[in-house]
């Protein structure tokens, strides 16, 4: 795609974009929207036949013969129509809350989940400070824009309108020249230095995101931090996005303040020039003292919302700027994408087959050369190798986290791509090297393998991975929170959270992905019984370093270099005397060797 050249055109036409993006969002209300717009009409026309009444006020109390009930009638009538411009506005704002707020909830909860439909490749190469800033910042902006755009922006011009219509059927027609001419002025003069301000604004927004990026993944890495000393350069770090955030600042706000010096000339000049006129009318006599306090008035409400307008409109294009780059997230492609005649997963027993499968995350490495390879339903096969042979890869891809570049992994003989992916990953349970758990309570962690569990079921699973006892020691046991990432847990006790979870969740097909890999040697030995146990009659991946842990699958592969290198049982893989068998004789000879004794 040609990209799009960096232009005025292109950022308006990007901006009308964004609010015809948010129209959907406004009707689904739409009997509240109509009746919003009806009292915000309702309150302009009471605000506009205010100075009229004024002005019959003033008049009439200039006369020495006037009754006193003409002046008593007009003031009563003064003061409900200052009344009703307020609480039509206020009746306006509480009628429109539910639009605006429900427009916010939805475009945040699309966000949300378009995230979550991302591709893995995508979420490797996020920086969450920075996304979770464009979100926070884009939300903030759909309330302000609706807002003010709808109640501040499309209110002022009717006004104006409304006021340039009485002064000319009414007054000179220099009135109605001149007011336009300073309005003119003044809204070319803001568009221009407002659109000239944004790159101040764009520029601090990405500051702002960039040095909360760091702030965050700094404190999200804070043992790495401590291990090796490093908080000044931590800190610098952090600095330098803060010195170049601060740049842009300043800018922001001295272009702001040259904004406002202009927009303050040209309403005094104008202002001046009405009142010149109008008094130069009172003097000839076609002009009461009344119509002076009246076109006074307009144009003290005129230039009021419009120095606010001068304001909204700014902040409404701070608003577009900060909603860029939540927008541009709903345009990220996804990688993976259900095909258009997708169907669940028609599960049997769960066999898998490999299919001359070649895969790379990159053109320059490919990961996976033609593998082929078979899991018969309820066997097992084990996947052993160097760390970098792939073997981590088969599980991302049969997880369809990645599309295969060449050859297809099909499930009981159907092609994973041509099935719905969420029918694909609910028939597949997984415990992985690194598990991350949600910054919640044991409990909740066990019972997101599968949430509608019940709490029996929740401590089987617990029991079932050898955790029960551990967590029922704990002074808050089930609820004891784990921390962020699981942290306040060791490796062992969140490598059984995830044992207890996968077991809950009751897959037909298993992955083990070094799942004792951070446990001592008797809790491995207790763990992999249970795991023969629950993976029984299962489908099962194994991918292992430890060759020990794997003796028993009914099939292990060798993974050299993307490749299969070896393939057979455990017997007959020692009897081949290849690439297992030195790796078992390295890790016997690892395991017989005592450990070196501190001086």
């Amino acid at each position: 795609m040609r990209p799009y050249p960096v232009t005025s055109e292109h950022t308006t036409r990007g901006d009308w974009t964004t609010i015809r993006t948010l129209l959907p969002y406004l009707w689904e209300f739409k009997g509240r929207v109509v009746l919003a717009m009806s009292l915000l009409v309702l309150a302009k026309l009471a605000n506009v036949t205010v100075p009229l009444v004024f002005k019959h006020i003033v008049d009439a109390l200039g006369k020495p013969q006037a009754m006193l009930m003409v002046p008593v009638f007009l003031i009563a009538g003064y003061g409900l129509l200052r009344m009703f411009s307020t609480l039509f506005g206020e009746l306006r704002d509480a009628v429109f809350a539910k639009v605006t707020q429900r427009a916010i909830r939805r475009l945040a909860l699309q966000v949300f989940t378009h995230l979550h439909n991302l591709s893995m490749r995508f979420h490797l190469e996020r920086q969450t400070g920075g996304v979770s800033r464009d979100i926070e910042r884009g939300t903030r902006g759909i309330g302000f824009l609706l807002n003010f755009m709808l109640f501040n922006i499309l209110p002022t011009l009717l006004e104006i309108g409304l006021v340039a219509a009485i002064l000319l059927s009414k007054y000179d027609p220099w009135f109605a020249i001149i007011t336009f001419v300073t309005l003119v002025l003044y809204i070319a003069f803001t568009l221009f230095i407002t659109e000239w301000r944004m790159v101040f604004r764009r520029t601090m927004n990405d500051m702002d995101s960039k040095a909360n990026t760091r702030a965050i993944d700094s404190l999200i890495n804070y043992e790495t931090v401590k291990y090796f000393g490093n908080e000044h350069y931590e800190a610098e770090r952090y600095d330098e996005q803060l010195g170049k955030w601060e740049t842009a600042a300043v800018r922001n706000q001295t272009s702001l303040a040259t904004l406002n010096a202009g927009q303050s000339v040209i309403i005094a000049i104008g202002i001046t020039a009405l009142m010149l006129l109008a008094a130069n009318g009172v003097v000839k006599g076609t002009m009461t003292l009344g119509d002076v306090v009246l076109v006074n008035m307009y144009m003290l409400q005129l230039y009021m919302p419009l120095n606010f307008l001068g304001f909204v409109y700014r902040e409404i294009k701070h608003a577009l700027a900060d909603m860029e780059k939540m927008f541009r997230l709903l345009d990220e492609h996804r990688e993976v994408e259900d095909a258009p005649d997708a169907v669940p997963l028609r599960l049997g027993n769960g066999a898998v087959h490999f299919d001359r499968v070649s895969f790379s995350y990159d053109k320059q490495r490919v990961i996976l050369h033609d593998v082929s390879f078979e899991i018969p339903a309820g066997h097992t096969v084990a996947v052993v190798g160097a760390s970098g042979a792939g073997k981590s890869t088969l599980s991302r891809l049969l997880f369809r986290f990645y599309d295969a570049n060449q050859g297809g992994i099909l499930i009981d003989g159907q092609d994973i791509r041509s099935v719905t992916q969420t029918s694909l990953r609910a028939a597949i349970g997984i415990v992985p090297q690194d598990t991350v758990l949600f910054n919640d309570t044991i409990y909740y962690n066990i019972a997101y393998g599968r949430p509608g569990a019940t709490r029996d079921e929740v401590l089987q699973a617990a029991r079932s991975a050898h955790i029960h006892a551990f967590i029922e020691s704990l002074p808050q046991g089930y609820e004891s929170m784990v921390g962020e990432r699981g942290l306040k847990l060791s490796g062992g006790e969140k490598q059984r959270v995830a044992i207890a979870r996968a077991i809950l969740k009751r897959p037909a097909i298993l992955i083990f992905d070094e799942a004792t890999s951070a446990l001592d040697s008797k809790s491995e030995k207790a763990i992999q019984d249970e795991l023969r146990h629950i993976a029984k009659d299962r489908t099962t991946l194994v991918i292992a370093h430890r060759l020990s842990t794997v003796v028993d699958a009914q099939q292990i592969l060798v993974m050299d270099h993307g490749h299969i290198a070896e393939r057979g049982t455990h017997r007959e893989l020692l009897a081949k005397q290849g690439l297992y068998a030195q790796m078992w004789a390295l890790q016997q000879q690892e395991e017989r060797e005592p450990p070196p004794v501190a001086a």
